[in-house]
């Protein structure tokens, strides 16, 4: 062959290299392979990204979990009845996002943000993705706002803080939902907007608990994400996500926001069914190997921002159920070791009329006195340890057949001390008047009401201190329990008292 033809075909070659179109093909329509139980397993895939949108033909939305060389596997959130081997799937380039502002306030919806309340569409200018990486730690500030739930035991025992994450665990029917539902009723003009999310929940359920907060006036300043029982798992999987992005819009904006996972282990049994099907190697409990990141990714988000970013918060009560007590299985373990604290309800006080049920001697918080204003601080600065001396007493005391005169006023006192920690559903109480209640049992002043009578005093204190305002007033506006104000709290206790002898 001649170097002219030769140079000539290798002139012809580099033409066409010049010319040719080396964008890569996006391939973005599939076919469905193959389905079962909520999950679609996809072929012919080239481009698309873990946790992205894909879409149905006939338009329901799937969610792409798991990537291999040959399928992508898929969970279906609706429609999946619909669906049918063969069929196209293709894919959105974008992940889910949910609506989030004030125009979600008052609504009950699903994980997918439907209307189930009656109410009409919901409306919303802008979105959050469902997923976001939790705040950088250098733009959160450190704790010095507290978030009073309204609760004596809580408030005085096991204090909250704005942005913190306190976990409310224990067996099922020891009122861990109602703890968390008479912290948001007490958050009427707090300044507080509260996200309830209700995973796995009976819809009869869901349905009395927005009736009960519409009842007090609390759906003004409250969403409620709902998945009920009947739902599939992949929507109680999402709830939570949904219920966090919605929350953390107010926060980024420089609210404060309370946010009320019920519960999270419902949460971890649906996505380990999803993993399941989607044949992911389980591990201890059957559970998949990254369901400790299924929940730190969701309750690290809760924070308190810097004042350059609004000093807005996200405080999470994330509910975690037990079986028979057993806090050392999996999931218990590891919210545990998420949060911030945790609060113990126990059987044996719920079955025995104590309630709530909190157990004040296991539960903790790592901000103690710091969540507190001085008042309160002051009043149960020493009520733990005068509980768990009681409750030492009471246990030793059942074998002993007498016991000295200290003894007896120290057990004496102990019940009386229980007694004024019970508080009745929905009645939530304000810092004020549990500041005067607990400094009335703390003083010794209460030891000469029969313990009957304890909770009959109370309600006589409080109807008390509201005719006499200014000793709630002082408390308020000092945060303390100033020389003056203790004379007049201590007279209007003595005559409490007097005519309840």
């Amino acid at each position: 062959m001649s170097n002219d033809l030769l140079n000539g075909i290798i002139s012809d070659i580099e033409k066409q290299i010049d010319t040719l179109d080396t964008t890569p093909e996006m391939e973005n329509v599939w076919e469905v392979f193959y389905l079962w139980d909520g999950v679609a397993k996809v072929s012919g895939l080239r481009n698309v990204a873990y946790n992205e949108l894909v879409e149905f033909e006939a338009g329901w939305v799937w969610i792409a979990m798991n990537l291999e060389e040959h399928y992508v596997w898929v969970v279906v959130l609706t429609g999946f009845n619909k669906i049918k081997e063969g069929q196209t799937v293709k894919s959105t380039g974008r992940t889910l996002e949910v609506p989030v502002g004030e125009g979600l306030i008052w609504r009950v919806v699903d994980a997918l943000w439907n209307p189930i309340d009656g109410l009409g569409e919901v409306k919303s200018k802008e979105f959050y993705p469902i997923e976001r990486v939790a705040t950088w730690v250098m733009d959160r500030k450190s704790v010095h706002e507290p978030m009073q739930t309204g609760i004596k035991a809580l408030d005085a025992l096991v204090p909250v803080w704005r942005g913190q994450r306190e976990l409310i665990i224990w067996d099922r029917q020891t009122g861990k939902t109602q703890v968390a539902i008479d912290a948001i009723v007490n958050q009427k003009g707090q300044n507080m907007i509260c996200v309830y999310v209700a995973i796995g929940q009976k819809e009869w359920k869901v349905a009395r608990v927005v009736e009960e907060l519409k009842n007090r006036g609390a759906m003004d300043y409250t969403i409620v994400v709902s998945a009920g029982a009947s739902e599939p798992a992949s929507m109680q999987y999402l709830a939570p996500y949904s219920g966090c992005a919605m929350a953390e819009y107010f926060m980024f904006n420089g609210k404060h926001a309370l946010i009320v996972y019920d519960d999270l282990t419902k949460q971890a049994n649906a996505y380990r069914e999803m993993s399941l099907l989607l044949r992911r190697p389980p591990g201890r409990e059957a559970y998949p190997w990254d369901v400790f990141y299924l929940h730190s990714r969701l309750l690290e988000r809760a924070s308190k921002l810097n004042d350059e970013l609004g000093a807005g918060s996200l405080t999470a009560l994330p509910i975690i159920e037990t079986q028979a007590g057993d806090v050392s299985a999996y999931v218990p373990t590891n919210v545990i070791s998420i949060t911030d604290g945790q609060i113990f309800l126990e059987s044996d006080l719920f079955n025995a009329g104590q309630k709530p049920a909190i157990n004040v001697w296991l539960s903790v918080s790592r901000v103690w006195g710091s969540a507190q204003i001085k008042a309160m601080k002051k009043v149960a600065g020493t009520l733990k340890l005068d509980l768990a001396q009681y409750r030492e007493l009471a246990a030793f005391s059942q074998f002993a057949s007498d016991l000295d005169a200290s003894t007896r006023k120290q057990l004496e006192r102990g019940k009386r001390m229980m007694e004024l920690l019970k508080q009745g559903v929905f009645e939530p109480i304000s810092v004020e008047k549990q500041v005067a209640s607990i400094f009335a049992g703390a003083k010794w002043y209460l030891d000469v009401v029969d313990v009957s009578k304890v909770r009959k005093v109370e309600k006589e204190l409080y109807l008390a201190l509201d005719a006499e305002k200014s000793v709630l007033e002082a408390i308020a506006k000092d945060k303390e329990v100033k020389e003056e104000t203790e004379k007049k709290l201590i007279e209007i206790i003595n005559k409490v008292v007097e005519l309840n002898k």
